[in-house]
């Protein structure tokens, strides 16, 4: 048993609004510079829809992820490691700007030295590309509030997968749609694609958080990982020529602080902590047969901070006494592993993706309450989640590989949660049969309340700070696929070095950091 720290985060997609905070504050951040105008590391979709890069959940398209072979091992979806070399200075699986959308500003300055006339002038759009007039026709939020309309959302791949007449399938009426919000950054996976493609070795997994980073100077601007990652979440500075991604906004996390995007959101619906996991497994839990599985391999995976097994082979590999009490109070651990109610995005991917997701259930109580039936009452909750205006079907293609029973099962305890919770706040006397129903106890479904409901600061953000002994190692690379068989990697050569082996990396001092942030 190899015991690693991975920093993981969990949404609860109920208290998702919309608002796009993240996305501004993240935006100012780390992208508001040239070349990055298109990319935004935060952004959030509205589902149903095409999501940003446009469709880029179909990976017949760009290849990305990985596939098993019939032996039983993985490779990447774009193709043998000759394959992609061939193609490494034309490749056909790159997404085009049309596929994100072309950047533009405003010709303002036309605002106020237009001539005189009898027409008011107007700022028309003005590419940040090629600096000429152009007609906007796409952006990152384009299908917000369904405002592309049921044109777009029929073009959504989850939608197109589950049947050929969508309309049978979702309602598209606006009046009678379901939409949610679903906020998207990297994944920081397990078993990342990107860190497996790239020639050069400039994208690595950092051995004492599991962050994943893109190392700026051994970065040689191929743009393979922009094509292997399935989430599309590396964007390539067309200014610099090299790749960049979301960094979880390490220097904040190494002095104990949360992510500007889980700092500003509005609805308090994002949380931060570590996982302790096997990686010894890891590519034998993304390997499994059948995509179905991968969702309990990937279960399997995390280890119980309290198993006295655990706490001896963590200590064994050097880990931090704080960092272990971090893992054992960690928010997202409690979620995704003891609760069962955190689920990951698209693990048929095989990337063992680490950010979570609690998937809404919010328009039952409404629309219960509507045909006069008791919106809050536990059989009419478990009744009500098979008539979704969304079927269950779509939730389980995001989040468990098509498998129903798995989102059936975590929204039956969300059910059962608000039950149990309302007869306790109307002063009734609570229904032990409620929590039984769903395989927990009164404790465990009251704990699961605080969390998701009224949890506080500190109770969100589980953040051990980095030390300031081990600060030199946070240079050093590792990958949780490092020296495992059965895995491709680039080997040295005239292309760079190996993914995952070290390559030093300049990155802001742990202590510079802590200073000015704490300041």
């Amino acid at each position: 048993m190899k015991v690693m720290a991975q920093m993981g985060m969990v949404m609860n997609l109920d208290k998702c609004i919309g608002c796009h905070t993240c996305s501004v504050t993240c935006k100012q951040a780390w992208t508001n510079r040239s070349g990055l105008e298109y990319a935004w590391f935060n952004n959030v979709e509205t589902r149903p829809g095409q999501g940003y890069p446009r469709r880029y959940e179909d990976q017949e398209k760009a290849k990305g992820g990985w596939i098993r072979t019939k032996g039983g091992r993985l490779k990447l979806k774009g193709g043998s490691k000759a394959r992609r070399l061939l193609s490494i200075f034309s490749n056909p699986r790159m997404l085009n700007i049309k596929d994100y959308y072309e950047p533009w500003t405003y010709e303002y300055d036309n605002l106020i030295t237009a001539p005189l006339g009898q027409q008011t002038p107007v700022a028309r759009p003005k590419s940040l590309l090629t600096g000429k007039p152009m007609k906007i026709e796409w952006s990152a939020n384009w299908d917000d509030d369904l405002g592309g309309g049921p044109v777009n959302i029929e073009k959504d791949p989850i939608l197109q997968k589950l049947a050929e007449d969508v309309t049978t399938k979702v309602k598209l009426e606006f009046e009678q749609t379901f939409m949610f919000y679903l906020p998207r950054i990297c994944e920081h996976c397990l078993n990342p694609a990107c860190v497996a493609a790239c020639p050069s070795g400039a994208i690595y997994k950092r051995a004492e958080d599991g962050i994943v980073l893109v190392d700026q100077q051994q970065c040689k601007g191929w743009r393979m990982c922009v094509s292997a990652c399935p989430y599309k979440k590396i964007y390539f500075n067309h200014k610099t020529g090299k790749a960049e991604k979301c960094t979880m906004c390490y220097p904040r996390l190494e002095i104990g602080l949360p992510t500007v995007c889980a700092e500003t959101c509005v609805g308090r619906l994002r949380y931060l902590g570590l996982f302790l996991y096997d990686a010894d497994k890891v590519n034998g839990a993304a390997s499994v047969e059948n995509d179905q599985d991968l969702y309990e391999a990937q279960m399997d995976l995390l280890l119980d901070p309290d198993d006295p097994e655990v706490l001896a082979a963590a200590r064994a590999e050097g880990m931090p006494e704080d960092w272990i009490a971090a893992a054992q109070k960690s928010p997202v651990y409690k979620l995704a592993k003891v609760y069962r109610v955190a689920l990951p995005l698209h693990p048929e991917y095989r990337t063992m993706p680490m950010v979570w997701y609690v998937p809404p259930l919010s328009p039952i109580v409404d629309v219960l309450t509507e045909t006069g039936h008791d919106g809050e009452e536990v059989g009419n909750l478990f009744g009500a989640i098979e008539a979704l205006r969304i079927p269950l079907e779509y939730l389980a293609e995001m989040f468990s590989a098509g498998d129903v029973s798995v989102v059936t099962g975590t929204l039956r305890k969300l059910s059962a949660m608000r039950s149990y919770m309302r007869d306790i706040n109307l002063g009734r006397e609570p229904r032990a049969e409620i929590p039984e129903a769903v395989g927990m106890t009164e404790e465990s479904i009251y704990e699961m309340y605080r969390l998701l409901a009224i949890a506080k600061y500190e109770d969100r953000y589980v953040i051990p700070a980095a030390h300031t002994e081990q600060a030199k190692e946070l240079d050093h690379l590792g990958c949780s696929l490092d020296g495992i068989e059965g895995v491709e990697n680039f080997g040295g050569g005239p292309f760079g070095q190996s993914s995952g082996n070290p390559v030093p990396v300049t990155i802001e001092s742990f202590l510079m950091a802590k200073e000015r942030q704490t300041k």
